[in-house]
């Protein structure tokens, strides 16, 4: 299977989470409620910075993560573009590879993906990118899960 990435709209990226962006004019936003923890007192906010190499496309996917626990928020501090790949829930509760979607981001756009999304790890192009993740973490096997798939294609943009 073979996947062309989109460009990354809100409405589009809604049934897997939120599109972020900072307000054009000065003003701060609030995005506390998209921030889920669904372990309650069992977890902690977790803040990291990464770092992440560019990668080319077309790129081939065997495998996607999820967080059932916890959102997941990526934000951009130093990025060119990036490639945000998601899958819907199969039956069996793993990912489905074959319905699999992947949206070309910019460098103002930050994603925050619903617990118990199916994803890719960061795949940044162009050039060397740095990102914020907030999360929340009990330290256990719940806090991520990665499952394989049948083999999937993304497509170089």
């Amino acid at each position: 299977m073979l996947i062309i990435p989109t460009p990354l709209t809100a409405e589009a990226f809604a049934p897997y989470g939120h599109v972020l962006q900072c307000p054009r004019q000065p003003a701060r936003q609030y995005h506390d409620p998209i921030l889920a923890n669904l372990r309650g007192s069992g977890a902690s906010p977790s803040l990291s910075l990464i770092t992440v190499a560019p990668t080319a496309l077309p790129l081939r996917l065997t495998a996607l993560e999820r967080h059932a626990y916890s959102s997941q928020t990526f934000i951009p501090l130093d990025v060119a573009a990036y490639v945000v790949i998601v899958a819907p829930r199969a039956p069996d509760g793993g990912p489905d590879g074959g319905a699999a979607q992947a949206f070309l981001a910019g460098p103002e756009q930050a994603v925050s993906y619903h617990a118990d999304t199916w994803h890719h790890g960061l795949t940044v192009l162009e050039r060397q990118a740095r990102f914020a993740i907030l999360m929340w973490r009990a330290g256990d096997d719940g806090d991520e899960e990665f499952r394989p798939i049948a083999p999937v294609s993304v497509a170089g943009v």
